[in-house]
């Protein structure tokens, strides 16, 4: 089993970037522009190297190779993106990855893009941003480029990659260790581990609250320590977790409200099932229903919403409590939109920049809130 960590720091000591390695600082998902040129690298990367992976390494500094990390990406539909734009699409996985010197909420993204057994040319299905539906890119050294005419691929990068793979696997002393740093970093959280079919060890941690004979975790942190890859974090919401012999089971809650009411929602379950076969598979399904409101009151706090984001745009002196009904904004918005107020999404976009510079909580759920709505958009 490849120990991921290790395998990133393989590819950012050995290698430059490449026909089968590239690294960016982050990936832009909310915009036309961000998809087009993430697929663009996609399908170039699949075209260049047909026997052997490639790999995306998401926050890394492109001048110094430092590793600054990127907010947990738990988005599991970014396989539906990639088959909605590009005709002949790779497999590609999305994973984070933890690094001992970043922040609990921060990771390295790594994404691998599998070969494709048929070896058809990868090609844009339609058009995005400024990219016209057939267009066929491959890698010329560090640089995707597009091709328009027929391409012969050839096989050079095989060996390498499997050298680099071959010098990342996993041993019993990096495993070990990871529990124990594991552990040790997550000692106010209630640190567990499991080992499943005597093989894979998966560590969780979270604080922990008891409702009804059921117990509830929230700040959770959940990794699988074989492969140094963090499954799922959550710095605020609800967390239930069900475990036996072969699954370990998640369902993440939401708190949404209006008017200093607030509900859990269940939002999506989580099942990692491990097999006999030293494999495992991951599975995400959506349970959220959106909570319901009166169409007059939500309008009201839609107004409300409306006018501080003027007094942003503006940069007018904000009221102590319009700072903390700030906090509230992103899910107001969310709210209006689920309930068929459609304009709330442009507005909630319009307010990103301001929010964060304005106010890291109210930034935190301006990003919980798109989190929502891009799980709801795949499914």
């Amino acid at each position: 089993m490849i120990n991921k960590r290790l395998l990133i720091k393989n590819l950012l000591a050995h290698n430059d970037e490449n026909s089968f390695y590239d690294k960016k600082l982050k990936l832009d998902f909310g915009s036309r522009e961000g998809k087009a040129k993430f697929l663009k690298h996609v399908c170039a990367m699949s075209n260049s190297n047909p026997n052997n992976n490639s790999y995306l390494v998401i926050g890394v500094r492109d001048e110094d190779n430092a590793i600054v990390g990127v907010d947990f990406f738990d988005d599991s539909k970014i396989q539906n993106l990639v088959n909605a734009y590009l005709e002949h699409p790779p497999i590609i996985t999305y994973e984070n990855i933890p690094f001992p010197h970043l922040p609990a909420d921060k990771v390295v993204g790594l994404i691998t893009i599998r070969p494709k057994k048929d070896k058809r040319i990868c090609a844009l299905r339609r058009n995005i941003w400024k990219y016209y539906g057939g267009s066929v890119f491959v890698r010329e050294g560090s640089i995707s480029r597009p091709k328009v005419f027929d391409i012969e691929i050839k096989d050079t990068n095989s060996e390498l990659v499997k050298a680099i793979e071959s010098h990342s696997r996993n041993t019993i002393q990096l495993t070990l260790d990871s529990v124990f740093e594991f552990m040790e970093n997550a000692r106010d959280f209630n640190p567990n581990y499991k080992v499943f079919k005597e093989y894979f060890v998966l560590c969780w941690a979270g604080k922990t609250q008891k409702v009804n004979k059921k117990t509830y975790y929230s700040r959770v942190n959940i990794e699988l320590i074989n492969e140094q890859v963090k499954l799922f974090y959550s710095d605020q919401d609800e967390v239930e977790i069900e475990i036996n012999e072969d699954e370990f089971k998640i369902l993440e809650y939401i708190q949404l409200g209006l008017h200093g009411e607030y509900y859990y929602y269940p939002l999506e379950i989580t099942r990692i099932r491990f097999k006999d076969n030293m494999s495992y598979d991951i599975d995400n399904e959506l349970v959220f229903q959106p909570p319901r409101f009166n169409p007059i009151t939500l309008r009201h706090y839609l107004n409300s919403n409306d006018y501080l984001l003027k007094k942003l745009i503006k940069k007018d002196h904000l009221t102590e409590q319009e700072k903390l009904e700030l906090n509230s904004l992103a899910y107001v918005y969310l709210i209006g939109y689920l309930n068929g107020f459609d304009e709330a999404i442009e507005k909630l976009d319009t307010a990103k920049p301001y929010l964060k510079a304005e106010s890291k909580t109210a930034y935190r759920k301006y990003k919980d809130a798109m989190r929502v709505l891009r799980k709801i958009k795949y499914n």
